[in-house]
């Protein structure tokens, strides 16, 4: 028994995520950042210039939550369907749409598969074409294409179909290097057909008679077979038939598109060939019957017909996520440190609750409010209680509102004792920086609302704050490990994230 998974099920499935974003029972989603303290071999592996590959198994998903710093929610506008990037360049060689791609059928470029094919390219305006005859596999000669009509055309020896434009929030937002975002323009989804016939493969044979002749195209299409359904429009030039291309007289052209077909075949010979588009008045005998090697096949469109849907006939299996991490944002996004893991969960829980969380962005370290503080507090270094035994690494260190941002990971002076225990900071216990050797304690007297450089405002309770999402709640989808990125109060971390399905 064979099988195969089909291109239309990987569509299926980047439907269902693109939609999740947005649709009424939408799932919520947000992207952490997190990892402050280096990749050691002795803690998590790896190292900052080689940073360990992320493992998918339960322990590494419990970790993603232990070393996570802040996060931001990911908004259905942040979103887009995708396509490998590949942009339009004289001289080039592109493939083209054919309905039949396969390991017997391959591409210009050797592609088995359409979807791995070149048959669409991106311009320098950001106009999108799909290339559906490229000249006997020839390269592209001539100025980038720049219309926006709905019909086919012929330019650098190609023919070519609008499909959709790149506006500039989606350049902005999901053009990269690698990848551009993909959508259906209304306008030329309106003037698509479904089941007509826009292009052919020709070959040119020899031994005909000179001259325009007409020949339907047989098939399943509406009135096929008839001079009411498509109508092949071919010319013989030195006894051989012409190429496909749009000039009636001078190329094998589509005279009549037709609709409805999901396949089609044009016989050649002196009872099915015309000379006249109504297909009334038979060729003369030996005309076409006396000529060899010739055939007209027809490219049955994609459902719907092209232009359509963009997204599944350029093969938009593809989602892309885009998230800025804009300075402190909200007082949030701490901006002290650096971090070197990545990682996007669906539907985490607010700290302590069974409730979704909603909020824009959040902040994911524990703090202590201080009061009696001597020295600064240095990031990453190693922070102690000793009352409690509580270990921990600072994130950062806010000097104004002597508040202490700290991490507990689940390694030996990191956040465990040399035996492995954990112990949560709590109490006004003095708290004590190992490098620095800075003090403070936390000041458990009373709670307390502090307002922040930005105007947003953290609550402690007896000195204490917690994170805002309930750890290893919702589920990790995606993690990310990378050398370190360091952070400012004036910069931007602009996070695309591609996934394929």
């Amino acid at each position: 028994m064979t099988a195969i998974i089909t291109e239309k099920f990987r569509l299926h499935n980047a439907e269902q995520f693109y939609e999740s974003f947005s649709e009424g029972a939408a799932s919520v989603y947000y992207m952490l950042m997190g990892k402050s303290t280096p990749f050691t071999t002795a803690t998590s592996g790896g190292t900052d210039t080689s940073p360990p590959t992320p493992v998918d198994d339960v322990t590494s998903e419990f970790y993603v939550w232990d070393q996570t710093i802040a996060g931001k929610n990911i908004a259905s506008g942040d979103v887009s369907y995708a396509l490998p990037r590949q942009d339009w360049a004289n001289s080039t060689t592109y493939d083209m749409y054919e309905d039949n791609i396969s390991s017997s059928n391959l591409t210009t470029s050797g592609a088995s598969n359409l979807y791995d094919a070149t048959f669409f390219f991106r311009t320098s305006d950001n106009r999108v074409y799909k290339v559906l005859d490229n000249n006997g596999g020839t390269a592209y000669s001539g100025a980038e294409p720049t219309t926006e009509i709905t019909s086919i055309f012929a330019q650098g020896g190609y023919i070519l179909k609008y499909m959709y434009s790149i506006s500039a929030s989606e350049q902005t937002k999901f053009l990269t290097t690698d990848f551009m975002p993909v959508s259906t323009d209304s306008t030329v989804s309106a003037a698509a057909v479904d089941g007509d016939i826009q292009s052919l493969i020709v070959t040119e044979g020899s031994g005909y008679t000179n001259g325009t002749y007409y020949v339907a195209v047989d098939g399943d299409g509406t009135s096929a077979g008839t001079s009411s359904g498509a109508i092949i429009g071919f010319t013989v030039t030195s006894n051989a038939i012409a190429d496909f291309g749009l000039t009636s007289g001078t190329d094998t052209i589509v005279y009549a598109a037709g609709l409805a077909y999901t396949y089609g075949t044009v016989t050649l010979s002196d009872s099915t060939v015309y000379t006249d588009v109504t297909l009334e008045t038979a060729v003369t005998s030996g005309y076409i019957g006396n000529g060899s090697g010739g055939a007209i096949q027809v490219i049955i469109s994609p459902k719907g017909g092209h232009g359509y849907n963009a997204v599944n006939e350029l093969g938009g299996h593809y989602v892309m996520m885009n998230t800025l991490f804009v300075g402190a944002e909200r007082d949030d996004i701490l901006a002290g440190n650096d971090f070197r893991n990545i990682a996007i969960v669906v539907d985490p829980t607010t700290y302590g609750t069974s409730t979704i969380a909603t909020d824009s962005t959040i902040r994911q370290t524990y703090a202590a409010q201080l009061t009696s503080t001597s020295g600064t507090f240095t990031v990453d270094e190693k922070i102690t209680q000793a009352t409690t035994l509580a270990v921990g690494k600072v994130v950062e260190w806010d000097s104004t509102n002597s508040i202490l941002y700290y991490q507990q990971e689940r390694f030996s002076d990191y956040g465990t004792t040399s035996v492995g225990a954990y112990k949560a900071f709590s109490g006004a216990y003095v708290i004590t920086g190992a490098s620095s050797s800075a003090v403070g304690t936390p000041d458990s007297t009373s709670d307390s609302a502090v307002t922040l450089a930005n105007n947003f405002t953290i609550t402690f309770t007896d000195g204490y704050m917690t994170p805002e999402l309930e750890p290893d709640s919702g589920n990790i989808i995606y993690n990310e490990n990378r050398s370190p990125i360091s952070r400012a109060t004036d910069q931007t971390e602009d996070i695309k994230i591609v996934v394929e399905f």
